[in-house]
């Protein structure tokens, strides 16, 4: 089982870990998880949720809405990972990664490959581990300052 590097809190307290995993395609079980995330997003559009979900700009005022609106609550894991999906749909259509999933010693989980290289980013927990911590997430500031590093870290020459 190959080590890959992997972005386990980005712009937390943690810092950057190896830990040995996993990393396959997404399974059809792995697809109708995050298809039903993103279902629940879309259920807060009124009409066109398809088109309205399609932008990197309409994913993340969509995650502040809820936010904001506290539509959702600390205790509701699935919905807060939910905004997970829609933040890493978000950071996926902006910097072109794409969806895999990891196996590790925390499970198995979908999460975010930069092609050609070893960095992982796993955003289905980074809005909720906030929230559980009871951090306000500022939704743009958060996105811009994720992408940013990322792009640092992809072109380091460290995640080869």
């Amino acid at each position: 089982m190959p080590t890959w590097r992997r972005l386990e809190r980005c712009l937390s307290r943690r810092s950057l870990s190896e830990i040995p995993q996993s990393i396959e395609p997404l399974t059809t079980d792995d697809l109708e998880h995050l298809e039903r995330a993103r279902e629940w997003l879309k259920g807060h559009f009124t009409d066109e949720a398809d088109e309205k979900y399609g932008s990197v700009a309409s994913k993340l005022r969509l995650i502040k809405a809820i936010l904001e609106n506290g539509w959702v609550e600390v205790s509701e894991t699935w919905k807060l990972q939910s905004l997970g999906v829609a933040l890493g749909d978000a950071i996926a259509q902006e910097l072109l990664l794409e969806w895999i999933a990891v196996d590790d010693e925390y499970g198995r989980s979908a999460a975010l490959i930069w092609p050609g290289t070893s960095l992982i980013c796993s955003p289905l927990t980074m809005i909720s581990k906030r929230i559980e911590d009871g951090e306000r997430v500022e939704v743009y500031d958060f996105f811009a300052s994720l992408t940013k590093r990322l792009k640092e870290l992809a072109f380091s020459g460290d995640f080869l």
